[in-house]
């Protein structure tokens, strides 16, 4: 992830920004240029009248696919469309994605596309009851990890087809509210392109109940996004993109029967050596867990490196007199396509952030152990999404 500076003062801004704190711009992120922009209201734009259907209207009450969970109103009446001209691209009209109704979204589409939502929420398919006020503000917290998800996705060039481009494989998302009385739980998962995500997950609370119950030292929504995503890519990239045979050299042979490795995970537990080959326990109970865990981990490594080369982090401990944990993030990690370089940054800087959350009593930022046979892993990833696996 990096930063940006609003073109009309100045100030840094954040991803998540929709307004300048200093001048009070308008704010809207184009994903194309990678711009979060600074948007002037196109001149002479009347608006269209709330009850007059237009072509940037019709979508109103249904997410990308056409689909509302059952059961669920529409999404209800909302402000015509206002027009606007990026400074990033002043040559060209957008509006927000429709989502930004529900200050769900600040991403731009060009005025001239048919699509109502931004190249992120066009692929939701299911979205919770928004008129119940804990699965909006649940809803809003999912997107908002969503579309630092699909940063990463669109900065590497990853295939991101969705339902209405590929109605067989592409990739989409299901973000389900439980019944209180619900005899079965929502499971997050991915199935087929499916990535399931249980609402409630966006509750800090029970989120960490679940991380507690599981055992695990990482749970957060953007960690969904970026695991399950890892089973997708697994599908267009290893499966589909005839990689099958390197992805098992590295990996193991994903042929066993998953459900019964997963079981055998649940009541036995990982091998007593497990972080020597693994970047978690979970990854030792399937091969596609493998991946799907160390492809989410490339991911967090990459944005992590990027956001620390914005800041221009360097770590040189002065009580590190063999230069063993000195770093300088001086290239653009998500462009690097040897795995040495991003770990001779990535634990350094690793080992600073963690002794900085200790001393204000937080647990560590990366509590993961890197060993020679995860980088093996970790650097398959990376010849992956750069095409030279």
């Amino acid at each position: 992830m990096r930063l940006f500076n609003c073109e009309v003062c100045g100030q840094l801004l954040y991803f998540e920004n929709t307004q300048c704190m200093r001048c009070g711009a308008t704010l809207g992120y184009l994903p194309d240029q990678n711009r979060l922009s600074a948007l002037d209201p196109e001149e002479g734009e009347a608006g269209v009248p709330a009850t007059q259907p237009s072509i940037r209207d019709h979508a109103r009450t249904e997410q990308a696919a056409g689909v509302l969970e059952a059961g669920h109103p529409p999404i209800g009446p909302r402000a015509a469309p206002q027009l606007w001209r990026p400074r990033a691209e002043p040559r060209r009209v957008h509006r927000f994605c429709t989502n930004a109704q529900h200050d769900a979204c600040n991403w731009m589409v060009p005025d001239d596309a048919p699509e109502q939502f931004c190249r992120a929420c066009r692929h939701n398919r299911l979205i919770p009851d928004l008129s119940d006020t804990a699965n909006l503000d649940r809803w809003r917290k999912i997107e908002t990890a969503k579309r630092r998800a699909f940063y990463g996705f669109i900065q590497l060039g990853l295939p991101l087809a969705n339902r209405i481009d590929d109605p067989e494989s592409g990739l989409v998302f299901d973000f389900l509210a439980e019944a209180p009385d619900a005899a079965q739980k929502v499971m997050t998962g991915h199935d087929h392109g499916v990535i399931t995500l249980a609402v409630i997950e966006a509750d800090d609370t029970e989120r960490v109940r679940r991380r507690e119950a599981m055992g695990e030292p990482y749970r957060t929504l953007l960690g969904h996004f970026r695991h399950e995503s890892g089973h997708y890519f697994w599908d267009r990239l290893v499966r589909d993109g005839g990689k099958l045979e390197q992805c098992r050299a590295v990996f193991g042979d994903d042929s066993q029967d998953y459900a019964a490795a997963l079981q055998r995970h649940y009541n036995d537990g990982p091998p007593p050596d497990w972080q020597e080959h693994f970047v978690s326990s979970y990854a030792t109970a399937h091969p596609w867990e493998d991946f799907a865990e160390t492809w989410a981990h490339y991911l967090h490594i990459v944005d992590t490196l990027e956001m620390a080369r914005a800041f221009g982090v360097g770590i040189d401990p002065k009580a590190d007199r063999e230069d063993e944990l000195t770093a300088e993030v001086d290239f653009d990690p998500y462009r690097a396509t040897e795995i040495a370089r991003l770990i001779e940054a990535w634990v350094p800087l690793t080992a600073a952030v963690n002794s900085l959350n200790r001393c204000m009593g937080t647990p560590d930022l990366y509590p993961f152990v890197l060993s020679p046979g995860v980088i093996v892993k970790l650097g398959f990833i990376q010849a992956l999404v750069h095409g030279r696996a």
